[in-house]
């Protein structure tokens, strides 16, 4: 499912692109959005219960949300891809990385905890709650979760890009974290400022008790698939997805 087939991360040449390049990664973000904006948010909404209903499991519920919701989420980077091509996002989209190889999978994953272990650590040192529990009294302020969330934001910068090499380009763990970390330090300025964006639309999210969800993490992905495509030069040949 490579946008760019012939192109491996092992011959890649990660450019490094302006501070300023973060606007476009988001206005490119919004341009894809737009043109299916109805089944990115329902695919949107799957995850979001996905991971909601994960959550009330006890004991098991949490961690295993920690491994499943984020690769059901990479459906969206499929879908960002599907419309990229002149194609609409489908529910096929949210299964599509449970298809991957073990490595890129493992990738994912791994990327994805190290976010969220960033996160469990800062919960539990500044409120004394621990994410993996379930409970009613587990409950953070609003400062604190924008601090817990800010935490994981820093940790998926140099990350951003590992799931698309890996599941794009059939990188496997080193692989995929070496490419990712290497478009991090040569563009440190633009992730920042991209950082900085998905920030304040985690807080515009936070604000609206989520209601913005659907729309936000469409955005998330599309602008990160709109990063990668930038600065490793793929291109979306157009011809319909299928996963």
């Amino acid at each position: 499912m490579s946008p760019d087939p012939g192109s491996s991360p092992r011959v890649r040449a990660i450019r490094s692109v302006p501070v300023t390049r973060a606007f476009e990664w988001y206005a490119e973000a919004m341009r894809l959005f737009k043109r299916r904006p109805l089944p990115f948010m329902g695919l949107a909404v799957v995850v979001i219960a996905a991971e909601l209903l994960l959550g009330l499991i006890p004991v098991v519920g949490r961690p295993l949300g920690n491994i499943v919701v984020p690769i059901l989420a990479c459906g969206l980077l499929y879908a960002s891809l599907a419309a990229d091509r002149g194609d609409r996002p489908r529910a096929a989209h949210l299964v599509a990385a449970f298809a991957a190889p073990v490595a890129p999978l493992g990738a994912v994953i791994l990327s994805s905890l190290a976010v969220f272990l960033a996160e469990w650590a800062i919960a539990w040192q500044v409120a004394g709650v621990n994410l993996l529990a379930t409970g009613s009294d587990q409950v953070l302020a609003v400062e604190e979760l924008l601090l817990v969330y800010a935490a994981g934001v820093a940790v998926s910068l140099p990350l951003t890009l590992v799931p698309l090499v890996a599941l794009f380009e059939g990188a496997g763990v080193a692989e995929a974290f070496a490419a990712s970390i290497a478009a991090f330090r040569g563009s440190v300025g633009a992730f920042l400022l991209y950082g900085a964006l998905s920030l304040a639309l985690l807080g515009l999210a936070i604000v609206t008790t989520g209601i913005v969800l659907p729309v936000v993490l469409p955005l998330w992905a599309a602008s990160s698939y709109a990063a990668w495509k930038d600065l490793v030069g793929a291109t979306a040949h157009p011809r319909a997805v299928t996963p």
